[in-house]
């Protein structure tokens, strides 16, 4: 039971994910929808985004600690619960400043998803099987994408708008109940025999070096490690490509491409679904090596270099015809989600199981900032005539800043030993 049992936790999580990205997407694509009831500038538009991206970046950073302190079973429900409820309330929005408060909540609950997640994985899986774990539950970020237009559209096309919001959030609620059910640590688990209990915990790390440092370390020592700052300003430089593809991809096409709704719906599912392949690959591939016999250290950088190698051919994109264009964005959209997987499963790999859930905090948030500012520069970049041209030769940069950042910030990807411990909290 040991096994399935572990990739029955990696396939909940996922779906938590999933649920998490379908959520995100039912404001723009209902947009229209909801202008004929609630008139909605751009500008107003784009302060919904942000002040979503404002508390999801905001909880991303306290949602770990939140995490740490509560456990993973309750605060993973907790998070859901709070994120579907905010979900389900924008179908009694009447107003913009209701929707702005809906919008802000959500981001609030969703802030902690990854987090949760993340400290899940390091609850349950081995370091050689943790980047595939991660790579399940990375994918539910592509399929939540991808499923999100088509049910969407056939929501609007029998009931009104609210109804989308009515839907996702009953989903995070089912979720809710399947994980109430299904979740325990390793320890709890009332399913597991003595024995099985026994095989998992020679498997994972020591839970008294756990306990050890949560009584050595406070959360505020852990910005004293160059290797989470490192992490957390590689996600910022990558996070800012990775919110400029989800947020600009449709507006690009339509703009500069000259689509309209039809094309959108038939092309533009093409990179989501690379980026799935993405998320199950570089997680695949990493510990693939390290099944091998490759270390730790060699098996992460390798795989993370090579997912940022890919990204600089995106410059291409607006040189080349539109089939061509497609292909680029979904091998940027691969590399990135790739590289996702990987740039967050490192806390796992470096921090104690007590920890794991603040440093993945304070990374996604690194992260959350660093979309929230690109996607300012890219409007006025656009706004002043600079043209796509230059957006996409900036982005084709970002991961690659971010794998030297890495490189520099850390030398090692191995659990960081009590001595080091011990320094870094003098």
């Amino acid at each position: 039971m040991n096994v399935s049992y572990r990739w029955r936790i990696a396939t909940l999580v996922g779906a938590a994910i999933t649920i998490s990205y379908f959520d995100r997407q039912t404001l723009p694509l209902a947009i229209t929808a909801i202008g004929r009831d609630i008139p909605i500038s751009n500008t107003q538009f784009s302060d919904l985004q942000a002040g979503f991206l404002v508390a999801y970046a905001v909880m991303y950073a306290l949602g770990g600690k939140l995490l740490d302190a509560l456990g993973t079973r309750r605060g993973f429900l907790l998070i859901m619960l709070w994120w579907s409820v905010a979900s389900a309330s924008h179908g009694w929005a009447t107003s913009f400043g209701m929707l702005m408060l809906s919008r802000f909540l959500l981001g609030m609950g969703e802030g902690g998803g990854f987090p949760a997640a993340t400290k899940a994985v390091s609850d349950w899986f081995p370091v050689e099987e943790r980047s595939l774990a991660m790579g399940i539950m990375n994918a539910g970020t592509a399929l939540g994408a991808v499923l999100a237009p088509p049910f969407i559209a056939i929501v609007l096309s029998y009931a009104e708008w609210r109804w989308v919001f009515f839907l996702s959030g009953a989903a995070g609620l089912i979720w809710s109940v399947w994980w109430w059910r299904e979740y325990w640590v390793p320890a709890l688990h009332p399913r597991l025999t003595a024995l099985q209990r026994q095989a998992l915990s020679s498997m994972l790390p020591s839970a008294t070096d756990d306990l050890d440092t949560r009584n050595a370390m406070r959360w505020v020592q852990l910005f004293s490690f160059p290797e989470v700052w490192g992490l957390a300003g590689a996600k910022f430089l990558s996070d800012s490509a990775w919110y400029f593809y989800l947020f600009w991809l449709p507006k690009y096409l339509y703009d500069a491409r000259g689509f309209d709704i039809k094309k959108i719906g038939y092309f533009a599912w093409i990179p989501y679904a690379a980026a799935g392949v993405g998320c199950l690959l570089g997680g695949w591939f990493s510990g693939w090596l390290i099944r091998r016999g490759h270390s730790l250290n060699f098996s992460r950088k390798l795989a993370l270099g090579l997912s940022a190698a890919v990204m600089p051919f995106i410059v291409l994109v607006t040189h080349v015809p539109v089939q061509l264009a497609i292909v680029l964005f979904s091998v940027a959209f691969l590399g990135q989600q790739s590289w996702s997987t990987l740039i967050m499963v490192l806390p796992a790999d470096l921090f104690p199981r007590s920890a794991v859930g603040s440093v993945a905090g304070f990374v996604g948030f690194g992260g959350a900032i660093g979309g929230s500012i690109f996607g300012l520069l890219v409007g006025y970049l656009l706004d002043h005539g600079f043209g796509y041209g230059v957006v996409f030769a900036i982005v084709s940069t970002l991961h690659i800043l971010a794998f030297l950042l890495v490189l520099v910030t850390v030398r090692g990807v191995h659990p960081l030993s009590a001595p080091e411990r011990q320094l870094h909290a003098i």
